[in-house]
């Protein structure tokens, strides 16, 4: 969308409400606009997730602000968005929670009203709707609350004097949000008992809402500045004053998760990731990812190329892995083919993953073994073609990979043409040294491993101490031939699933701390 001013032609700036923290928080319209943007300036609360709805080609910009840390001005994020916009540029302004909740979001547009620039607001989720139902504490309530106040303990610094009329503050509003007020929570909390709250007021601060790392303290008027200082709650935090608080024993829910707070290290290349990230989050865990493979195209494209293209000559085409998959139909793209390119050959796919890989592709498997391994699949197989002599079997997955299903299936009399549809290299340089640094400070509880290559990539970045890295983590690794690579290091393995899927390690791992030991 593009407006015009005094005969110049201008972009658009999107005024972004970015939510709370959670980035499953973020609404529809707010992911459809930032996918819109040429120019993405996103603050210091935002999850790094959130940007990713952006365009792989937009330009990012930090220019958030932490409380005494160097940070960009306002002035130079106003002349930003009218530059970007004057050229023509749609920017997306990203900011947390909502942009007209002490967002300084209303500046923001007034700046842009004046300088002629075009701007749209989309709401987003305030950080206190978050910290309240996250924390399961209810705004009102009707017995409790029938009115709620939001006020902030840093106003500008322009002003003559504050605008709290703290007698009303302390005995009108049932319920009371304070926000930005951390570091005067003691003179706050001093301030209303002084202006007539009752001190035995239940009272509560919420740091990092809706976020695994989420904290919450409950206490009272007189004494929760005391509390939240003894437990080292910091920044970001919410305060919340009112007998609602005392109802949080039975609302609490997203501190009560399986995993809640648990951080576990997923090594899964980036394209992967998605699944067991939401997975893991959705049993209230954070996910650090740190990819320890990459995927990329075979050194000689000249097989696959072959094999797509006489791929009805085959008995059975056999898929172990979504990327293989993946790679077999970009090719089938490439010559301009489709799914009928495999004629009437049967298909067998190992897992649940790659199914549905296949299925995108319109193709059904005829076989997925019950056993997600190489020696399960040959054994379905032959339990479904048991005269496999001459058949062609065409198996196009890792340039490297076990030996286990084409032994299988030759010694059943099958010709099997193992062709290279990618290969797995190691981490990048920034990967790796991502990798050591989460390790060895111990910045998770958790280390996943999703395949034998991950394994052997997180030991050969942690370098020649890597047997005892890897001390004092719980180790969960997808199936036993992953299990097996790891106690070939010397590493313990705490979990291992029945179901050898990203969805079942999350199962296995909520299993095993849920399990009373």
């Amino acid at each position: 969308m593009t407006g015009t001013t005094t005969g110049e032609t201008t972009g658009m700036v999107y005024l972004i409400g970015a939510g709370p923290g959670d980035p499953e928080l973020l609404t529809l319209r707010a992911a459809r606009r930032l996918g819109e943007a040429d120019l993405v300036l996103y603050d210091a609360l935002v999850h790094p997730d959130v940007l990713a709805h952006a365009r792989t080609d937009a330009e990012t910009v930090f220019v958030g602000k932490r409380a005494g840390r160097p940070s960009e001005r306002q002035t130079r994020i106003n002349a930003r968005m009218v530059e970007a916009a004057r050229a023509g540029r749609t920017v997306a302004r990203l900011k947390g929670g909502d942009p007209y909740l002490f967002g300084r979001g209303s500046e923001e547009a007034e700046h842009l009203a004046e300088a002629g620039v075009p701007f749209e607001v989309v709401p987003g989720v305030p950080s206190p709707m978050a910290a309240m139902a996250y924390a399961g504490i209810s705004f009102t309530h009707r017995e409790l609350s029938s009115s709620v106040a939001y006020l902030t303990a840093t106003e500008s610094r322009e002003k003559d004097r504050s605008e709290h009329d703290w007698a009303k503050l302390a005995t009108g509003p049932s319920t009371l949000v304070i926000f930005m007020g951390m570091r005067k929570l003691p003179s706050l909390m001093q301030l209303l008992i002084e202006h007539g709250r009752d001190p035995a007021t239940p009272a509560a601060v919420v740091q990092n809402a809706s976020l695994p790392q989420q904290r919450t303290v409950v206490g009272t008027v007189g004494d929760i500045a005391e509390r939240a200082r003894a437990a080292g709650l910091g920044l970001p935090a919410l305060t919340i004053v009112g007998e609602v608080v005392g109802r949080r024993d039975a609302l609490r829910w997203y501190d009560r998760q399986p995993l809640f707070g648990k951080r576990v290290l997923v090594t899964r290349p980036d394209h992967q990731r998605g699944g067991v990230t939401t997975r893991l989050r959705d049993e209230g865990a954070a996910a650090v990812c740190a990819p320890a493979i990459r995927i990329a195209p075979p050194d000689d494209s000249a097989p696959l190329a072959a094999a797509v293209a006489g791929a009805r000559s085959y008995r059975w085409v056999v898929f172990t892995s979504a990327n293989g998959v993946r790679a077999f139909f970009d090719e089938v793209a490439r010559q301009g083919l489709d799914a009928r390119v495999l004629g009437g050959a049967q298909v067998c796919a190992i897992g649940p993953a790659t199914s549905e890989a296949l299925g995108a592709h319109g193709v059904r498997p005829d076989v997925v073994p019950d056993e997600f391994v190489g020696e399960g699949a040959a054994e379905a197989i032959i339990a479904a073609d048991p005269d496999l002599a001459g058949a062609r079997v065409l198996l196009p997955r890792a340039a490297v990979a076990r030996m286990a299903l084409p032994d299988r299936l030759a010694d059943a009399g099958a010709e099997v043409d193992v062709v290279p549809a990618y290969q797995t290299l190691g981490p990048t340089e920034d990967d790796a040294a991502r990798i050591r640094d989460v390790v060895h400070r111990r910045q998770v509880d958790v280390l996943t491993f999703t395949s034998p290559s991950t394994v052997r990539e997180v030991a050969g970045a942690l370098g020649e101490h890597a047997d005892a890295a890897a001390e004092g983590f719980v180790i969960a690794c997808i199936g036993p031939v992953t299990a097996r690579a790891a106690r070939e290091l010397g590493w313990p393995v705490h979990v291992v699933p029945d179901d050898y899927t990203a969805d079942g390690l999350v199962d296995a791992l909520r299993a095993y701390y849920t399990t009373p030991s």
